[in-house]
C-alpha cells in the first residue's frame, strides 16, 4: 500500500546549507504519488534556486506574499486548507524560533500558522545551535503544539546530543510521513488499553571498549517496535526506551514517546525513571550482561598477538524492576535461548518476578534477531502456550492479548 499516493504536501524550505537535500525529498515524495507545493523563505533562495524546485514539482514556488505588483497575492489560508501535511525541511534555528513564538514575518511562517494539517519539522543547524537551551525550548514548545519533530542525526545518541544538528536523511524523512499516513489509514483497533501507560524496551545495547569499538549484539529492535505500535494502536500511552537501532527503523504510531539510549547503564536509568508511573513494562531489549571494566580514551592499537578485556556485570534491569514492582503493575520479560530453552525461561520468570515470559529459540528457523518473523512460546503461572511462526506484527498482537488478560485480572 502506498500511503503517500494522492497526498498534498506543502514543503517548507529555509536558509540552510541542507536546502539542496530538499530536491531529494521532492523526488521521493513525487515518486510515491504525492503532490508537492514548495514554500521557501527569502534566505532559502540563497541556497537553492526556485526554478530548480519548480522544475521538480511542476508548480510555481511560493516565496513572497505578493506574486506581482498588481495586487495578486498568495493565500496562506488556502494552502493551510489544501494540504494533507506540511513538512519543513530543512528547518533552521531562526525559523524554529519564529514558529514557536508566532513571528509571522514571511510566507512560510504564515502558512505554518494557518495550517490545518499535521506539521513535520526536520531541524538543520550546527551542534552548538541545536544543543542551545533556547533551541531545545523552542523544539519542546513546537512538540507541545502537536507538531512532529524529525530528530536529526544518528538518533541513538540522543541523550548526549552527539551527531545531532544535521538534518535527517531525506529517505528517513519521507519514511516518517509514510508511516504517519499508514497509521492514519489503518483500520480502527481495540482501545482496551486506553488510559494505560506502558513502558517497552527494544534493540541492543552497545558497551564501549574505546571510541570506535564496542560490545554489542545482533538485535534489530523490530519486535520491540512492533509491540510499541500495537500497544499504541490499542489506546495505551507508550514510552519506548530504544537502544542503537538502524535509523531506518521507524514507528508507525506518532503517539509513542521514544527515549534513545546507547548502553545498558543508560537503559537502566531510563527504565527506572519511567517504570514507577507505568501500568506495565515489556522488556524486549537485548541488553548486554557485561561491559568493559575500563573504556580507553583513545583507539586501542595492536601491540601484540592478543588482548585481554576485563568485563564487569551490567545492572540487571529486569531483576531490579521486578524488585520494585508494585501491586497492580505488570512486568513482561523475554528469553532468547539456544539450549534448555524452557527450563532457562522458567528460571528467569521466577527470579525476575515476571507476570509472564516470552520465549523464542535460535533453534527455530525464522525466529530471533534481524528477522521479520518470530516463533514464540508464552510461559506464565497458568502454563505454556505455543504459537506458530508469524510476522512480528502478528506476534506483537498475541503478546499484547496476553498482557490485556493479565491486566484485566
Amino acid at each position: 500500500m502506498n500511503s503517500l499516493k494522492g497526498k498534498k504536501i506543502v514543503l517548507g524550505i529555509t536558509g540552510s546549507i541542507a536546502a539542496y537535500k530538499s530536491c531529494l525529498i521532492i523526488r521521493q515524495l513525487i515518486k510515491r504519488g504525492a503532490e508537492v507545493q514548495v514554500v521557501i523563505t527569502p534566505a532559502g533562495k540563497e541556497f537553492i534556486t526556485p526554478i530548480t524546485l519548480s522544475a521538480l514539482t511542476s508548480k510555481p514556488v511560493i516565496s513572497e506574499f505578493f506574486s506581482q505588483r498588481d495586487g495578486t497575492w498568495h493565500s496562506h489560508v488556502d494552502l493551510g486548507l489544501w494540504a494533507d501535511a506540511m513538512l519543513i525541511a530543512p528547518a533552521t534555528a531562526s525559523t524554529i524560533g519564529k514558529m514557536a513564538n508566532g513571528i509571522a514575518d514571511n510566507m512560510l511562517i504564515t502558512t505554518y500558522l494557518s495550517m490545518k494539517a499535521p506539521v513535520f519539522i526536520a531541524p538543520a543547524m550546527d551542534l552548538d545551535m541545536y544543543a542551545h537551551p533556547s533551541t531545545q525550548r523552542n523544539l519542546s514548545t513546537l512538540q507541545s503544539y502537536g507538531n512532529h519533530i524529525i530528530e536529526p542525526g544518528t538518533g541513538f545518541l540522543a541523550s548526549k546530543l552527539e551527531g545531532k544538528g544535521r538534518m535527517e536523511e531525506p529517505e528517513n524523512i519521507v519514511s516518517q510521513l509514510e508511516h504517519f499516513f499508514e497509521a492514519q489509514s489503518a483500520p480502527a483497533t481495540s482501545s482496551d488499553l486506553s488510559g494505560k501507560k506502558i513502558l517497552i524496551t527494544a534493540g541492543p545495547t552497545y558497551e564501549k571498549i574505546d571510541p570506535v569499538r564496542f560490545i554489542g549484539n545482533y538485535s534489530s529492535g523490530k519486535m520491540g517496535f512492533a509491540l510499541a505500535d500495537e500497544c499504541a494502536n490499542r489506546g495505551a500511552e507508550v514510552t519506548l526506551v530504544c537502544g542503537p537501532v538502524s535509523s531506518a527503523m521507524q514507528l508507525s504510531s506518532p503517539t509513542v514517546k521514544r527515549v534513545d539510549v546507547e548502553s545498558a547503564q543508560q537503559m537502566y536509568e531510563a527504565c527506572h525513571s519511567q517504570y514507577p508511573c507505568m501500568d506495565a513494562a515489556i522488556l524486549c531489549a537485548a541488553v548486554a550482561d557485561f561491559a568493559p571494566e575500563t573504556v580507553a580514551e583513545h583507539k586501542i592499537k595492536r601491540t601484540g598477538d592478543d588482548m585481554v578485556i576485563r568485563l564487569k556485570p551490567n545492572p540487571d534491569i529486569a531483576a531490579s524492576l521486578g524488585a520494585i514492582k508494585s501491586p497492580g503493575q505488570a512486568l513482561i520479560g523475554f528469553a532468547l535461548e539456544t539450549n534448555d530453552e524452557e527450563s532457562n525461561a522458567l528460571s528467569k520468570l521466577r527470579k525476575k518476578n515476571f507476570d509472564f515470559i516470552v520465549l523464542n529459540s535460535l533453534q527455530d528457523k525464522g525466529a530471533g534477531f534481524q528477522t521479520d518473523t518470530n516463533k514464540i512460546s508464552i510461559i506464565s503461572a497458568e502454563g505454556k502456550e505455543d504459537f506458530s511462526l508469524k510476522s512480528k506484527k502478528e506476534v506483537a498482537k498475541d503478546i499484547v492479548d496476553k498482557l490485556q488478560h493479565i491486566m484485566a485480572k
